[in-house]
């Protein structure tokens, strides 16, 4: 007949405590996900799901389309088909643009891999598209030589003209000296005492257009090499340009040129000319969203309005004109630097008079931006001083403003810009709520209390300090002092009103993207950076430990084995700290936002993902990657001591072998705490998704309660010399009330006693888990540890 027995004290603390951790694990988990849910349903159902076609994308409200197609939707096509001419093979062409051929030059000529010809796709004035001729071109041209032949513009200019925009068709392939010389041979096609024909000069404004194409770095390169000022002579060519079309105009993806002739009953007193740009379905210019109104005294901009300037001339003029600029890259500024890929439209405005007389300027501009993701925090009305090399205010001033249009006036005519400041709308975490908060000073209390009792039991054990488990609990445990306390942002509490637009005072921004510094915040990730490194690489050192005694027994410790774990597990982290944002602020120190390269902005943490990709980040060479090797071989050495020793099969288990199978799990629980498996979950953070970021950190705070009890129950708790003192402390209060409610823990106390002499009376348990007992774990591993080193903390 089976007999019944008394359950050990330290499997209900386990069972207890097992399950407390897995219903508060569980209640994290459905609350973030009940959050997430909550919050995905509000932002989706505010956004059309796939009304946008063909690639286009829905911003500000409305779609905008890629170049081929075009309509609300982006169901109308916009592009010439596959075509084929002679020996040309041309693939699809945007409306307005020139397509390249497939067949490119030879190697052994100068153009190697350029195409031998272009071909325009055009649209007429009844709406029908249409392909326009094959423009061949000579492989043995390019840029270089045909800046050389300038001075024959006045014959070749429509050759030069073709040419260039051959070789110019490829935006991708062009380099800072091939954009200095198509600059210059355009400028001079525009300069009205070359005399080049109409035709080249409609051809070069195609040309320009595709040189707004490159890319920024490519410009800078440029303007920083280029010292006959290329790029201002090509703009104020192109202003008088702009007064000879008659009532024309023409019209690239990238630039727009138009001219206004005025009349004699035009010239009497003052002229008024509204030049507008309207939206289009994407963001090139095409022939009907520029218009020109005569007489127009005020200015009248609606929704489809992205640029309106009113110009008021007095005096007789004969005309004026207009061009526009879908970018500044010609204007390359030192003041003024922009990091965001947001268009900044230059327009440009002048007038041809018989007489000097004073001309003022309104503009009315409507912001273009990522709404969802920034915010207009300023503007400035500017001008383009061909004198400084730069944008300047003398002559303008803001007008009142709203979200929706920014207003200027200016006193003169020339090139104007206004040049916007954003601020990045940060979707900050919420603050932890009570559950975590509570989980997190669990976590703190049980690794405080495992130190503390660690170093004043000292004595009491007859041995040293366990020094890879109180430092690995030390640095634990100060990193959770700083994820309660620190990870967020105080930034999150600043007020991000927009008071600044209508702010009379108009100062050149410095960048386009306003950035809040906060040190204290980067110096709290830089010490979550050490102290979770260091935690990692304690667990590893322990792991390293654990292998020399328990599968090398027969082996000594290396000498100073102590010194040498301390230094690598507090000083390789400090190094691989130092050295990071060492590196980043070497390469990154003149740029306002260098500490958003190392950390985030939402919480003090480093950050996920940068400019420049996944692989430059910091978070993976300083973090993911030195992590990922010490899990690994904590992972493998935890699978060999577990095969090796924990769940070795033992032919002299009989009576207590429910009692050892439930010790070897216990001491596999202990070594995969210590070890940081868990933390495998971690990984989770690498995808670049805000639901499951806010899922990992609810479960990265209670993961960390749970290891943080674990280490405690089972290091602290199941040792002999807690449960003599808890049991102490526990009879002086029962007996305080009660003397006969003392008697179960005393009976209780007795039966663990006499468990633990079963356990320690088989000699084949006494060689497998003597150093995996909690009590000796903590002293007699430690004791070999010291004996063997010669070394007493």
């Amino acid at each position: 007949m089976a007999s019944c027995r008394e359950w050990d004290p330290k499997v209900l603390v386990a069972i207890v405590c097992g399950l407390l951790t897995t219903t508060v694990l569980g209640l994290g988990i459905w609350r973030a996900i009940i959050r997430i849910q909550r919050g995905t349903f509000t932002v989706e159902a505010s956004v059309p799901i796939e009304f946008c076609r063909n690639g286009g994308t829905w911003e500000n409200g409305r779609c905008t389309c890629p170049e081929e197609w075009k309509g609300l939707r982006c169901t109308i096509t916009n592009f010439c088909e596959n075509s084929t001419f002679e020996d040309f093979t041309f693939a699809r062409i945007p409306v307005g643009r020139y397509g390249t051929s497939l067949q490119t030059c030879d190697e052994i000529t100068p153009n190697a891999g350029r195409p031998k010809a272009t071909r325009l796709c055009n649209i007429t004035t009844y709406g029908e598209i249409v392909l326009e001729k094959v423009t061949i071109g000579n492989c043995n041209e390019n840029l270089e030589t045909l800046e050389k032949q300038i001075v024959n513009i006045s014959k070749e200019s429509n050759n030069i003209s073709a040419e260039a925009q051959i070789l110019t068709s490829d935006a991708n392939r062009l380099t800072p000296d091939n954009l200095t010389s198509a600059t210059r041979v355009a400028g001079q096609i525009f300069n009205a005492s070359r005399y080049a024909s109409t035709e080249a000069k409609r051809v070069a404004v195609t040309t320009v257009s595709q040189l707004l194409d490159a890319s920024d770095d490519v410009f800078q390169r440029a303007a920083a090499a280029d010292n006959t000022n290329s790029f201002a002579t090509l703009v104020e060519q192109m202003e008088d340009y702009s007064l000879s079309l008659g009532n024309e105009s023409v019209v690239s993806p990238n630039l727009a040129v138009k001219s206004v002739n005025f009349s004699s009953k035009d010239t009497v007193g003052s002229t008024d000319v509204l030049f507008t740009v309207t939206k289009g379905s994407s963001d090139s210019f095409v022939s009907s969203s520029i218009s020109v109104n005569i007489n127009n005294k005020v200015l009248e901009p609606n929704e489809q309005t992205e640029l309106q300037i009113l110009l008021s001339s007095e005096g007789n003029s004969q005309a004026c004109g207009f061009v526009v600029y879908q970018n500044n890259k010609l204007f390359q500024s030192k003041t003024f630097k922009a990091k965001s890929n947001f268009t900044q439209k230059i327009i440009s405005s002048s007038t041809k008079k018989i007489e000097r007389a004073p001309s003022t300027v309104k503009m009315v501009f409507s912001p273009k931006y990522n709404q969802q993701e920034f915010q207009l925090h300023s503007y400035a009305c500017v001008y383009w001083n061909f004198y400084k090399k730069d944008w300047d205010t003398y002559g303008c001033q803001k007008v009142s403003s709203t979200d929706k249009f920014l207003n200027c006036s200016c006193n003169h005519t020339t090139n104007f810009a206004v040049l916007m400041s954003f601020r990045k709308t940060y979707k900050y975490p919420e603050s932890l709520d009570i559950m975590s908060n509570v989980g997190c000073a669990l976590s703190i209390t049980g690794l405080a209390l495992t130190i503390v009792f660690q170093i004043v039991t000292r004595k009491g054990r007859k041995t040293s300090v366990t020094w890879v488990l109180v430092s690995l609990c030390m640095s634990m445990l100060i990193f959770n002092l700083f994820f309660v306390f620190g990870i967020e942002n105080s930034n999150k509490n600043l007020k991000t009103s927009d008071t600044s637009i209508n702010d009379n005072k108009n100062e050149v921004p410095a960048q386009d993207i306003i950035v809040y510094s906060n040190p204290t915040c980067t110096v709290i990730a830089a010490l979550m950076h050490y102290f979770l490194l260091a935690t990692f690489t304690w667990s590893g050192l322990n792991a390293a430990q654990l292998y020399f005694l328990l599968i090398r027994t027969m082996k000594p410790l290396p000498q100073r084995f102590t010194l040498f774990i301390s230094l690598i597990g507090w000083g390789v982290p400090a190094v691989v700290v130092a050295l990071t944002v060492g590196i980043i602020y070497s390469l990154n120190g003149n740029d306002l936002q260098w500490e958003f390269e190392y950390r985030q902005e939402e919480i003090c943490w480093l950050a996920i993902s940068t400019s420049n990709g996944f692989i430059t980040v910091p978070f993976l060479w300083s973090f993911l990657v030195p992590v990922t090797i010490i899990l690994i071989s904590n992972v493998v050495i935890f699978i060999i001591i577990t095969v090796k020793v924990l769940w070795k099969n033992n032919q002299n288990l009989t009576s207590t072998k429910k009692i050892s199978s439930l010790k070897k799990i216990l001491s596999t629980l202990s070594i995969a705490v210590v070890s940081g498996i868990t933390w495998v979950l971690a990984y989770l953070m690498l995808i670049e998704n805000e639901n499951v970021r806010i899922i990992f950190s609810y479960m990265f705070c209670l993961f960390n309660t749970t290891q943080g009890l674990q280490i405690f129950i089972l290091y602290t708790v199941r040792t002999k010399i807690f449960q003599s003192e808890a049991s102490k402390v526990l009879n002086l209060l029962s007996s305080s009330t009660s003397r006969v409610k003392s008697l179960p823990s005393v009976i209780s106390m007795r039966l663990s006693d006499r468990m633990y002499n079963l356990l320690s009376s088989s000699p084949t348990l006494r060689e497998y888990f003597r150093l995996l007992d909690p009590s000796v774990v903590t002293e007699e591993t430690t004791l070999s540890e010291s004996d063997q080193a010669n070394t007493s903390i």
